[in-house]
């Protein structure tokens, strides 16, 4: 089996993250001595990013709707729009993994 696609995959799974919260380039994709990368710790990993995004855009929301000076509508609008990015691009990722499991279980033996 290729790994290079799963490679691909957590790749540009990283930069999204990356790219929604605004942070700086994303730490390479190699494990450290050779060991293969947990695929589920990736993931949860990802999840948790996600979660992290959506709570931040919530409680920027929360702060300009209670008229806090801190939270500028532009602001608040990008952050929201960050969050929804990356659960649609988590969905997806779902999508994928749930077809690719059915083809698998789909596979004659």
């Amino acid at each position: 089996m290729d790994h290079k696609g799963i490679d691909q995959v957590l790749s540009a799974l990283r930069a999204g993250s990356v790219a929604a919260s605004g942070r700086g380039a994303p730490a390479p994709a190699t494990a450290a001595a050779g060991a293969p990368t947990d695929f589920a710790q990736v993931l949860q990993a990802s999840l948790a990013q996600v979660s992290q995004t959506q709570q931040r855009a919530d409680a920027m929301a929360a702060s300009f709707a209670a008229g806090n000076g801190g939270a500028d509508l532009h602001d608040v609008m990008i952050e929201l729009q960050k969050a929804s990015i990356s659960f649609q691009e988590m969905v997806q990722v779902r999508n994928k993994l749930v077809s690719a499991y059915q083809d698998v279980m789909n596979m004659q033996v």
